[in-house]
């Protein structure tokens, strides 16, 4: 039929998902924030479950009329939702309400996020308000939003890994690239486990779950005098700290729901008035088990950390006293009550809490590479906050129906999504003659790879994280806008890149165009900012090439902390510049130096330092016999 290139089954694709600005170093009316001039007249398109036009967030007191460029459309049924800030919204859904208006919180909270307050202009794009949208529906949106003439794509969907040319967000997206649009989306957020990265396409920006150094401080005081931190966003002023008999429904072995607090497991426990200590998990939603113990007379409730979610606490509004504790504060409790006799506990609520220098770390939740489609390319890309963040919902968790200035906490990577789609849009606002994957090197060269206590960051267990976690490490928005040097891809690069994957009808589908596979170049060749390649005993080289947008005269020198067992050797090992877009190759050999080490995979990185600049490129070896 004329017009049709590829017609295949649809699936539906899931949603994943204040102070965190403050964290990545933005400030109001200082430093890059006020110098991007707030990513005036930048539009940023966020594909969603909807929107809660009349929240503070989206107030335009004070924006100026959005770009003539936009050639958007309001499908609200009611004629005020749509102003300078919330410049359009359109509804994509064959089976929901017909209307942009946000049905479960997320699409607000996520809008908030990416263009809430000072970033001028935000669209949404609606696809489902249940957080399923249908790949017809991310199609129809992610065309709209390019041809309605969006600069940043936010989209907080991901599916499993499969074939690009099957993949509806890699394909909408390299159209949106070849339309200069930067799309940034989510990793995932089916992690601890390594190969579990979603959106690896390499023009995406994949982006991972990084937590923040504010705490909602709920501590556990027990019976003898030990504390233990913990979270929770209900802190209640009046809690008497009375010591309270504590009780574990999971000493009942013969109910195997019992450790999780189910309903039916209270039954057969009497807790009116103590403390019930219960294990996250059983497939239970942690905000039930809390309704659950205050259904059966529970005072308060310790919850425990499954084992893989580590130190990973979110906080969350409790409908009790309560405090989200990690696995091995839970294991340290439980000891305390087979200790004795008579366990006893307490809470002690100390608000919020600023300086916990282990973050950024890793959320456990978040997806790890690598990515098994494309395996040599480095994903996810780069971690953003992503734990507990505050930002706008559509109704008041406190059921406060006297304003319309109601926020609420989430986490997941759908979180950290707009978090890097709103520094983006300052970027291409400071830089606009940038190509996303400019952008993409800027942001990941740059980032940082060590936490508030200057260690290296950890992962959900308390261990150094890996790059399959971090990526090329945590944001840094500042050091982004002067990365001084870039690593550039234009969609014609892609290419040979996917040609080494598919065939040519496939790669076809994906670039729309006639694509005749005569060359192809490994995955690790593609001139991306980071390294992933398997390793056997045969050496291998690479080339990158890197364009100076720096000081037009200047010049880098080279230093590599190899990856154990490994190698490495690159010529040239300086680099001089003598003016701006100048481009320079340098080659990159790896040769395996030990043979048998006791790991799986080996990590390292290079790094160009100038007088002013680094440019950081991490490198991760899976070894092979």
């Amino acid at each position: 039929m004329e017009g049709i290139i590829s017609v295949q089954p649809q699936r539906l694709l899931h949603a994943r998902t204040t102070h965190s600005t403050h964290f990545m170093g933005l400030h109001q009316n200082l430093g890059f924030w006020e110098k991007s001039n707030y990513g005036k007249g930048m539009i940023i398109g966020v594909l969603d479950s909807g929107i809660t036009p009349d929240h503070p967030s989206f107030h335009d007191d004070g924006v100026p009329p959005p770009p003539s460029r936009w050639k958007g459309k309001c499908e609200f049924n009611f004629t005020t939702a749509c102003n300078n800030k919330l410049i359009g919204a359109r509804y994509f859904q064959e089976f929901g309400n017909g209307t942009p208006l946000d049905e479960n919180g997320h699409g607000t909270h996520v809008s908030s996020t990416a263009a809430g307050n000072f970033v001028n202009g935000a669209n949404v794009f609606v696809c489902d308000g249940s957080t399923a949208c249908s790949e017809s529906d991310t199609f129809a949106a992610m065309d709209a939003a390019i041809k309605d003439g969006v600069d940043v794509i936010s989209i907080s969907i991901d599916d499993i890994s499969r074939p690009f040319w099957e993949d509806s967000i890699a394909l909408c997206s390299f159209t949106a690239i070849q339309n200069g649009i930067l799309v940034s989306t989510t990793a995932g957020n089916t992690g601890p486990e390594h190969g579990t990265v979603a959106n690896g396409a390499p023009w995406l920006l994949t982006i991972g779950a990084s937590t923040t150094d504010r705490k909602l401080r709920a501590t556990v005081l027990l019976g003898n005098g030990e504390e233990i931190d913990g979270e929770s966003a209900f802190q209640p002023e009046d809690f008497y700290q009375t010591l309270l008999p504590l009780v574990f429904p999971g000493t009942n072995t013969s109910d195997l729901m019992a450790p999780f607090c189910s309903a039916e497991s209270l039954k057969n426990i009497d807790v009116r008035g103590k403390i019930v200590f219960c294990e996250a998990g059983g497939k239970i939603k942690r905000l039930d088990i809390g309704h659950f113990v205050k259904d059966a007379g529970g005072d308060g409730m310790i919850l425990m950390n499954e084992e893989p979610q580590g130190f990973t606490v979110q906080v969350e509004p409790h409908v009790l006293p309560a405090a989200h504790i990690s696995f091995l504060d839970g294991l340290k409790i439980k000891a305390y009550m087979n200790s004795t006799a008579t366990p006893m506990a307490s809470f002690l609520f100390k608000g919020t809490i600023f300086g916990d220098d282990h973050a950024p770390a890793v959320a456990a939740f978040s997806s790890r590479g690598p990515f098994p489609e494309s395996p040599g390319i480095l994903k996810p890309d780069i971690i953003g906050p992503g734990i507990s963040i505050l930002a706008a919902w559509p109704t008041s968790v406190e059921n406060n129906n006297n304003t319309k200035s109601t926020f609420d906490t989430l986490s997941g990577t759908s979180i950290s999504c707009p978090h890097l789609s709103g520094v983006v849009t300052l970027i291409k606002s400071a830089n606009p003659e940038w190509s996303p994957s400019a952008i993409k090197s800027a942001l990941m060269t740059t980032a940082d790879l060590v936490n508030l206590g200057n260690n290296p960051i950890e992962d959900e267990r308390g261990l150094r994280a890996d790059f399959f976690a971090t990526g090329a490490g945590h944001v840094n928005p500042l050091r982004a806008n002067d990365p001084g040097l870039i690593y550039d891809i234009q969609p014609n690069d892609y290419k040979p890149y996917l040609c080494g994957l598919y065939p040519s009808r496939a790669v076809s589908l994906i670039v729309l165009q006639d694509v005749n596979c005569s060359s192809t170049i490994p995955e690790a060749a593609l001139n991306y900012p980071s390294f992933s390649i398997r390793l056997g005993s045969d050496l291998q080289a690479y080339t990158r090439t890197v364009t100076n947008v720096g000081k037009p005269i200047s010049s880098y020198a080279l230093e590599i902390v190899p990856p154990q067992g490994v190698d490495v050797k690159v010529e040239p090992s300086t680099l001089h510049f003598s003016e701006m877009y100048q481009k320079i190759t340098y080659q990159v050999t790896f040769n395996r130096s030990i043979s048998g080490i006791n790991a799986t995979f080996v990590q390292g990185y290079l790094k160009w330092t100038s007088s002013k600049h680094f440019v950081r490129s991490p490198i991760v070896v899976t070894l092979v016999p």
